[in-house]
């Protein structure tokens, strides 16, 4: 089958299949109806290019070693094969649209081509006005503010970069239909990446009385400082500097977080117009019944909970993001000739009802798509790694999740049936880890993205469905090792009587269990 892979920059699960009830995401819900939707999938770090670097590769964050932007994982930790790599081997065209490696030195200025695509990656060409000054103020002016609704026709180019995605996308789609090779493409769109910059008609759908804030607006008073998330990239937008907010805990005024809202709701609409565009164009070109749809995200994305924006920390609202798999004939029934799968659904005629074919709530990572996209294609599952990789090309540190397809009830049966050996991993715990990188104790300047050269602490966080624990401890940067013996600070957050994660009782529980879990897998 073919594969076609939806990567987005930021977007928490805020779509009406994760039960968000305020959302337009009418092409995404569409997807989720046909698929197999993981209510607990966790990215391995909150920030772009070391969450990316890990799941396109299968390899965590510790054996990347890379937890800022500033390194190739080949030049500086192994020669890691690529997802994409490892279907281009296998007889695939592998083709890269808008977002998916993030750019720059993290995949050697090259997208990582030509090891991992069969083409030249395609950008599109407004993406280098992303951070200009294009929003338009209420005294007519330019600036480049967070909060950036805008008339497209303005625009350098008169487009948006995720516009262009999609046109070139679906223009791959038309050559491949010609063509007939099997190909796996991958779209990344940037929205609802900072700036929240959309086509304006977008903020109809979100009348401000009906935006809320955040459930949990405030600093938690057992937060250790060294987990704050200090938002200094938002900080430095025009709109939000002129708000002379302090540094670094000062809240943003209750309008203005209405209005951030307001608009990472719009952009994720628009996202989900650009969506619903290319399914469609699947449709049309007769391949979705032979192409594997994967949506997924590359972290969260912090609305205001724990006095937090952005994302660059270990909670659920920076690690959680939506994932949804749609196999042919596998997670729905085949559509007869000439059947729609995808119609393009319009944002802005209100609609609502459609829910995800199966939904699973075994907890899940990102790191475990290379194993389980290979599993689905029917490929040879890369092996797991051993104990040290860094001179193994070719294997994943995240086991694949096809075994989670299957319906809950089944698992059931086969446990009472005494199958337990055959059946270990129905058994076990399953656990998401997740880490983050701090230059110190306290929040700086640098705190959200330290340079590799100046991460002193490290939180590893793990995340089950009872409860998430972290611990924040030393780190060394030469040698990139954490020492666990120098515990900073910790969190313990229990899921059933704290689900948003603001009463951290680290302090006042014993959790040696916790401590000794935490410091064995990531040992082994």
């Amino acid at each position: 089958m073919n594969v076609l892979f939806i990567v987005v920059d930021d977007l928490r699960p805020v779509l009406g299949c994760y039960g968000d009830n305020l959302v337009k995401s009418p092409n995404i819900d569409q997807l989720a109806s046909q698929s197999i939707v993981f209510s607990n999938a966790y990215a391995q770090q909150a920030v772009c290019a070391p969450s990316r670097v890990s799941f396109l590769t299968g390899r965590r964050p510790d054996t990347t070693r890379l937890y800022d932007f500033y390194s190739y994982w080949r030049v500086h930790s192994g020669n890691y094969s690529t997802m994409p790599q490892y279907f281009k081997e296998n007889g695939y065209v592998t083709m890269s649209v808008g977002k998916v490696f993030h750019p720059g030195i993290s995949s050697n200025y090259s997208d990582d081509y030509p090891y991992s695509w069969s083409i030249p990656p395609f950008h599109p060409s407004t993406e280098k006005y992303e951070n200009d000054k294009t929003c338009r103020g209420k005294d007519g002016r330019l600036y480049a503010n967070l909060v950036c609704p805008i008339d497209v026709t303005e625009m350098p180019g008169g487009t948006l970069p995720d516009i262009e995605t999609t046109e070139e996308a679906i223009r791959l789609l038309n050559v491949m239909k010609t063509k007939k090779q099997k190909f796996f493409l991958a779209v990344g769109y940037h929205k609802p990446h900072i700036p929240l910059r959309y086509p304006q008609e977008f903020l109809k759908l979100y009348p401000l009385e009906n935006i809320t804030l955040a459930p949990d607006p405030w600093v938690p008073e057992k937060l250790p400082p060294v987990a704050y998330n200090p938002w200094v990239d938002i900080r430095q937008r025009d709109d939000v500097k002129a708000l002379n907010v302090t540094f670094p805990y000062g809240p943003l005024p209750d309008d203005f977080q209405r209005l951030i809202r307001q608009s990472y709701y719009a952009a994720v609409s628009y996202l989900d117009m650009q969506v619903g565009l290319l399914l469609n164009a699947l449709d049309y070109v007769g391949l979705s019944n032979s192409t594997i749809v994967v949506f997924t995200a590359d972290h969260g994305w912090s609305l205001g909970e724990h006095g937090e924006w952005a994302k660059y920390s270990n909670f659920d609202v920076a690690t959680q993001v939506p994932l949804m798999f749609y196999v042919p004939r596998m997670t729905t029934s085949s559509a007869s000739q000439g059947e729609r799968v995808f119609p393009y659904l319009d944002p802005f005629s209100h609609i609502v009802g459609l829910v995800p074919q199966g939904q699973r709530k075994k907890m899940v990572e990102l790191v475990s798509l290379f194993s389980t996209l290979a599993e689905l294609a029917g490929l040879q599952v890369p092996p797991a790694c051993p104990e040290t990789s860094f001179h193994v090309a070719l294997c994943t540190e995240g086991a694949s999740i096809v075994r989670y397809f299957k319906s809950s009830e089944q698992k059931v049966q086969k446990k009472e049936n005494g199958c337990n050996d055959t059946n270990k991993y129905y058994s076990e715990e399953p656990v998401a880890f997740s880490q983050y990188p701090r230059p110190a104790d306290t929040p700086q300047w640098d705190s959200d993205k330290p340079k590799l050269k100046d991460i002193r602490i490290m939180g590893y966080s793990m995340r089950t469905i009872d409860y998430r624990y972290t611990v924040w401890v030393q780190f060394n940067p030469e040698n990139f090792s954490a020492d666990f013996e120098d515990v900073h600070a910790g969190e313990l957050y229990m899921m059933e009587t704290d689900p948003n994660q603001d009463n951290n009782i680290y302090n006042n529980t014993l959790h040696g269990h916790l401590f000794k879990k935490i410091v064995d897998f990531l040992k082994h």
